[in-house]
């Protein structure tokens, strides 16, 4: 070997070394701005919900934080918490009650346990398709919910996300009529809204927490379930149900809530930030949902549910006849009634 390339072994070490630190301080200065980044985060705020990872909810999401942190050049940090990772519904809109987490998003049906008027939405058999889903939500409708929430210290975020029309599922039959839901066992989200409707139906609805539900319908305590047709996918009913008969017996969305003293803590701008990528996530989300149902019946077919379609003007009349909606008109009161009915037409 050239002497003129020649190291001794205490040379080589002493070269060896100062190559490491040099690596060092080159892999250091790269994570700099990561790191400065991380630190310069004014307001770190938990976000939590109950689906899956692969929901569309939960991809719109995180986009939606990304989109924040990076508006905001890091000041803003929200951190996801899916699958239910920190409790259960009830769990959940008790801490974001509380401020143990900043947002929560929740169905209106499950909030009326709090706010009455919020299960508006979800009235059997009301909205008739998606254009009067949106013009009532995103109009009047939408409007008197969130009202109704910020004087419980809940900022509602101005579009709600689409959880869809929901679609019962059996493991003994499909529902063809509404004398095949006479003493059907279903398990319902805990709300007075769904447990009415099913009665009113002839079902016997029992009130369990999403989290629990694939080992209710597994384990027979519960002989079906209803849910929109993503979550049947994401949560993989599929496995433990055999029918799913398209119903269509409510609309239901989740209402993306903010803690207000949480939300208050943050500049006006910021705020402003917030609130425009989180609603713009909404919208992206209710097409993935629009597109995600388009397919999902030849999806779940090849996962081995058999589809039903029933019709539903005789479970309308059902309800018609055993004073659902009567029920409910006082409930809610003629004011609150007459605002619906602008988007869904008479009902009662």
């Amino acid at each position: 070997m050239n002497n003129a390339f020649r190291l001794s072994r205490r040379q080589f070490v002493q070269h060896l070394g100062m190559t490491s630190a040099a690596c060092a301080v080159g892999a250091v200065g790269a994570l700099a701005p990561l790191r400065a980044q991380a630190r310069s985060a004014e307001f770190t705020l938990k976000y939590a919900h109950n689906q899956q990872i692969d929901h569309p909810m939960n991809i719109r999401a995180k986009e939606a934080a990304d989109a924040i942190r990076q508006e905001t050049h890091g000041r803003v940090d929200i951190q996801i918490f899916p699958s239910g990772q920190l409790g259960s519904d009830t769990d959940m809109f008790t801490q974001v009650r509380t401020g143990a987490i900043d947002f929560f998003t929740l169905s209106g049906l499950v909030l009326a346990t709090l706010v009455p008027v919020a299960s508006i939405n979800g009235l059997g058999y009301a909205f008739k398709d998606y254009d009067q889903v949106w013009a009532a939500m995103d109009g009047d409708l939408g409007k008197l919910v969130r009202d109704q929430l910020a004087k419980v210290g809940l900022v509602a975020m101005e579009k709600i996300w689409d959880d869809g029309f929901r679609q019962v599922t059996s493991s003994v039959k499909l529902v063809a009529t509404p004398d095949d839901l006479h003493n059907f066992k279903i398990r319902v989200p805990v709300s007075p809204m769904w447990t009415s409707m099913f009665q009113a139906l002839g079902a016997t609805p029992t009130s369990i927490n999403v989290n629990e539900v694939y080992s209710a319908l597994q384990t027979k305590v519960v002989d079906g379930q209803e849910n929109a047709l993503a979550i049947i996918d994401t949560m993989r009913f599929y496995e433990v149900q055999k029918y799913c008969s398209l119903t269509n017996h409510m609309w239901d969305g989740w209402w993306f809530l903010a803690n207000a003293r949480s939300l208050n803590r943050l500049p006006k701008d910021l705020q402003e930030i917030v609130a425009r990528h989180i609603n713009a996530a909404a919208m992206r989300e209710r097409q993935d949902i629009a597109a995600l149902n388009a397919r999902l019946e030849t999806g779940l077919t090849a996962k081995g549910l058999k589809f039903g379609r029933p019709d539903t003007k005789a479970f309308r009349e059902v309800l018609q006849k055993n004073g659902f909606y009567a029920q409910w008109r006082k409930k809610y009161g003629e004011q609150t009634w007459a605002v619906l009915e602008k988007y869904t037409g008479k009902l009662a």
